[in-house]
């Protein structure tokens, strides 16, 4: 065993209480590191730096785009703006139900308790649907009445096209909060962004402020592939035409019987891959 002879001895017990520098590098060095091999190992965190700037830069591109082509809608597209607003909330608020009802079970570490009772994973779809529906009318039903009184904008004129309009972006949320829930439960909670991402990938292509014929001709057909481009093209007609395209409405029903088929399969598909790899407990990143 090293002795420390009584020379060294007030040095090193010195050094041992000597404060620590008012500022080190090092340490700044070293907490920077730790981010970014976080940030290296979780490609959602990666994925979102760049995505809120692409998206935007995208979305009011075709908006500008549509209204420098178009200059003579401007003056009536108040109305339209604020209907596609509240509409496009549907879809967003729709998804978010869905989505957050199933993380919130993920953050409470509750997943593993939920699939130990006798709930099936398809009655947990269903209550996660229900929740979203719910969530969406909270959240959507005080705006749209404020839109009377603000911008003198009343979406129940719309009529009985507006339960079209909602029951179509509803379902269309449901999917979206499915296969959002379902990337979380396999990747973890790192990859809880996505719900809120997968959404706003979409609202280019979903054509909420302006036509599908303002996008490029390749765009178009994925456009085409969304219920949601069907429905704010209807909503279009009836504002500015005044007529119901019934058949956007059946295509729109159509896209989502198929879409809301192939989510929940993908959802329940995962909730067994989760049990058995045994993510339902190990629900960090």
């Amino acid at each position: 065993m090293t002795r420390i002879s009584a020379s060294t001895a007030p040095a090193a017990s010195a050094a041992m209480h000597a404060p620590a520098a008012v500022f080190s590098w090092r340490r700044v060095g070293a907490m920077i590191l730790r981010h970014l091999y976080v940030l290296r190992r979780s490609w959602p965190r990666i994925l979102e730096l760049a995505y809120w700037p692409t998206v935007q830069l995208i979305l009011w591109g075709f908006i500008t785009t549509f209204f420098l082509q178009h200059s003579s809608w401007v003056a009536r597209a108040a109305g339209v703006l604020v209907s596609a607003v509240l509409l496009w909330d549907v879809l967003f608020r729709s998804n978010l139900g869905v989505a957050l009802s199933f993380i919130e079970e993920m953050w409470s570490r509750n997943l593993g308790h939920l699939f130990a009772s006798p709930l099936r994973a398809y009655e947990l779809v269903a209550s996660i649907a229900i929740m979203g529906l719910l969530r969406t009318t909270i959240s959507v039903a005080p705006a749209a009445l404020l839109a009377w009184p603000l911008f003198d904008v009343w979406v129940f004129g719309l009529g009985s096209p507006l339960a079209a309009f909602f029951a179509n972006l509803l379902v269309m949320g449901w999917c979206i909060g499915l296969v959002s829930s379902a990337v979380v439960l396999r990747f973890g909670v790192a990859a809880e962004n996505f719900a809120w991402l997968g959404i706003f990938l979409l609202a280019p292509v979903s054509c909420v402020y302006y036509p599908v014929a303002t996008l490029p001709g390749w765009l178009q057909t994925v456009a085409w592939s969304l219920p949601s481009a069907y429905v704010f093209e209807g909503m279009r007609a009836v504002l500015y035409d005044g007529v119901f395209r019934a058949d956007l409405m059946w295509r729109a029903v159509s896209l989502n019987v198929v879409y809301l088929s192939l989510s929940a399969g993908f959802f329940l598909w995962i909730c067994r891959v989760a049990r058995l790899k045994g993510l339902l407990l190990r629900q960090g990143e």
